[in-house]
């Protein structure tokens, strides 16, 4: 029995290493297989939050280490198919790091994607993408836009709170002394 122990242990510990190796260089922190998005720091959760290149790159490495691709580096040297779910996986967590960004400034209920360990998110993208979307995030009730929120369609709402994106990140700036 303790065989089968040690051979999850090890398992756990390669999968750790391939996806997060580059991220606890870059971050200077540590991560597990069930690390899930409400647990990342807030100094980490604010670098990958915003757009761009730099927090590309993160989620590059984090995906393709993940998915055994090699070094985010090496992205533009994937096949176009290879790129696109690479991407398209990219998009799914940047979304969850916002939403997280944006619930713990109290705009933001409980989302679907938070309960998601972020390898099994790109493991299973296609589970997790219909998990997450199957509950759109929602405004909290005592946000000074929640009229305005709720009187909107459910698509317009998504649209809403992802055009928070640039206060929310400046208000989370604000939150970390920067």
């Amino acid at each position: 029995m303790s065989k089968i122990v040690d051979l999850k242990s090890f398992r756990d510990r390669s999968i750790e290493q391939k996806s997060y190796g580059a991220w606890c260089r870059r971050f200077g922190e540590t991560y597990g297989v069930a690390t899930r998005v409400c647990d990342l720091s807030d100094r980490t959760l604010f670098f990958l939050a915003q757009p761009g290149e730099n927090s590309s790159l993160a989620f590059y490495e984090f995906i393709m280490g993940t998915l055994d691709l090699g070094p985010g580096a090496k992205f533009y040297y994937l096949a176009n198919e290879e790129q696109m779910r690479v991407v398209d996986i990219h998009l799914l967590l940047a979304d969850q790091v916002r939403f997280e960004m944006m619930h713990r400034l109290g705009w933001l209920r409980e989302f679907r994607g938070r309960e998601l360990g972020l390898i099994e998110m790109v493991r299973a993208f296609d589970a997790a993408k219909q998990h997450a979307r199957a509950v759109p995030p929602q405004l909290n009730a005592a946000h000074p836009a929640f009229a305005e929120f709720s009187r909107l369609t459910a698509g317009d709402k998504e649209v809403f709170i992802r055009r928070m994106l640039r206060e929310a990140i400046d208000a989370f700036k604000t939150r970390l002394g920067d």
